[in-house]
């Protein structure tokens, strides 16, 4: 059998990352791109990341130069398989102790999208983008990702086709809803044997009953959020929404705090925040029943409408008449607002594969091409962990815990007791909801070795993949942005309740 030629190394940590992808490569030349695109996503952003900025040429003329060809063609043309690398990269996370999932992680399901320009690019046309808030012409992506309190990565990408670009429309059998795609990323997750206490996800699909009564039949556990004002047929005099249904719990102040709980949340950068949270009932869903509606605010008497969550899910109350026959174990308030909680760190995510990693920078058509940019993406951000905790070990060992890696998960049990007979972070006991003095700053990081650039119309040496890794993993979670304000408000018809909350199957 012929020897493989060797390959020119990538610079520093890098080359010993990209190693373990060669075998999904055929050829010398793919291995020598795969090494280039990771570089040029890794760089400081002074560009938009298209073909031409990953290996430095200039942003018009320098699209004929060779370097830019041959990663078009290695995008557009080159037989590799980039559902075999995302499983290579997922194999080298799962199995690593600094990011290895365990069950008291969380699955976020969510979408995404990005503007484009035309209608020759696969899957764009005018839908809604969250990222502009509006409609407008781009695409979208379904996807998984795995957090806890430490880390978090994506898993499954898949893009939305809508309607209009299929021949029959709706009725076409490659159509598939977001929340369809949703349910099979979930799938995918539980097939490559990522374990999680829950799948999490807004309203839009906590709102979808397809999407709620899927994930209750595969018995996957669930905390999905619903919107305020979602409707159900109810008797007369009872809650007509989730918001009517937090209102009538009954709340007497801090102390003591009557139907609520109190809940002390802990965010990465010491800082802490008390949450109330309680069971109501609304329409099928009660306390002790197959849904619980549980509702987590920062004030109870207010319910403010950007610190106030409904959430639904299955997961069983403690001590409850359900708790001994579900297929899962049951959650206390405390445990339900932690899991939905972790769900911020996919708008993280977004922000960080977008600004800094060149997510919607690229600048090809064919549905091949886009996956396999995503998951080249993938790649650069699992890169980013593997060396940032690598690189903290050796130069930092002093830091803060939240920052090292990952230790045992701290199970739901492991709270103190608080008013109401309910629990609260253990952490809570002793320190009051303040805001704590941030964590240090890292020690600079050691940038790869510089590279003289070749000819003098590659304008800057792929020189710095570390360079962007403290802007990558340091900052705090992101909150989703509130979107602009939407058309008068009509009545509407209440929207279906889901059957494993009714006795209709």
């Amino acid at each position: 059998m012929t020897a493989r030629k060797p390959c020119p190394e990538a610079p520093g940590p890098l080359e010993g990352y990209a190693r373990r992808f060669d075998d999904c490569f055929e050829t010398l030349a793919q291995r020598r791109a795969f090494r280039t695109y990771l570089q040029g996503l890794l760089l400081p952003r002074d560009r938009n990341k298209t073909l031409t900025a990953l290996v430095g040429t200039e942003p018009v003329v320098g699209a004929q130069h060779p370097a830019a060809q041959q990663l078009q063609y290695f995008l557009s043309e080159a037989t590799w398989d980039a559902a075999a690398v995302n499983a290579r990269r997922l194999a080298g996370l799962l199995t690593d102790p600094a990011t290895r999932p365990h069950a008291d992680g969380v699955l976020v399901v969510d979408d995404t999208g990005d503007r484009k320009d035309g209608t020759k690019t696969a899957h764009v046309a005018r839908q809604y983008l969250g990222i502009i808030g509006k409609v407008d012409n781009g695409i979208v992506a379904v996807t998984s990702l795995w957090a806890d309190e430490r880390v978090y990565y994506p898993l499954h990408v898949e893009p939305y086709t809508p309607a209009p670009r299929l021949p029959r429309g709706k009725h076409d059998p490659a159509f598939r809803t977001k929340p369809r795609i949703a349910v099979e990323l979930v799938a995918a997750a539980r097939a490559a044997g990522v374990p999680f206490r829950a799948a999490v996800a807004d309203s839009f699909y906590g709102d979808n009953v397809e999407f709620e009564v899927a994930l209750h039949q595969a018995r996957v556990p669930y905390v999905l959020a619903l919107k305020p004002s979602k409707g159900a047929w109810v008797r007369e005099g009872a809650a007509a929404t989730p918001q009517d249904a937090a209102r009538r719990l009954r709340w007497d102040g801090p102390e003591p705090p009557g139907a609520w709980t109190r809940v002390v949340r802990r965010y990465r950068d010491g800082h802490r925040q008390v949450w109330w949270a309680a069971d109501a009932t609304f329409a099928g869903y009660t306390p002790d029943g197959p849904v619980r509606l549980v509702v987590a605010t920062t004030d109870p008497a207010t319910l403010p409408r950007l610190a106030t969550w409904y959430l639904a899910t299955n997961l069983p109350r403690p001590d409850g008449p359900a708790a001994a026959g579900a297929p899962f174990p049951p959650a206390a308030l405390a445990a339900v607002v932690r899991l939905y909680g972790l769900r911020n760190w996919v708008e993280q995510g977004y922000k960080q594969v977008k600004h800094e990693l060149g997510w919607g920078d690229f600048q090809v058509r064919t549905d091949r091409a886009i996956r396999r940019h995503w998951a080249l993406v993938g790649c650069a951000f699992a890169f980013c962990w593997r060396v940032w905790f690598t690189t903290l070990d050796a130069i930092w060992p002093a830091r803060p815990p939240d920052t090292r890696r990952p230790a045992a998960p701290v199970p739901d049990a492991a709270v103190a007791p608080m008013a109401g007979g309910e629990k609260a972070p253990a952490a809570a006991r002793s320190a009051p909801a303040r805001d704590a003095a941030p964590a240090p700053a890292p020690p600079g990081l050691a940038l790869l070795a510089r590279r003289a650039a070749p000819r003098a119309e590659l304008a800057r040496a792929l020189d710095q993949p570390l360079a962007v890794l403290a802007r990558l993993v340091q900052s705090p979670p992101a909150p989703r942005a509130p979107g602009p304000p939407g058309p008068p408000r009509r009545r509407l018809l209440p929207a279906p309740l889901s059957p494993p909350i009714t006795k209709y199957r």
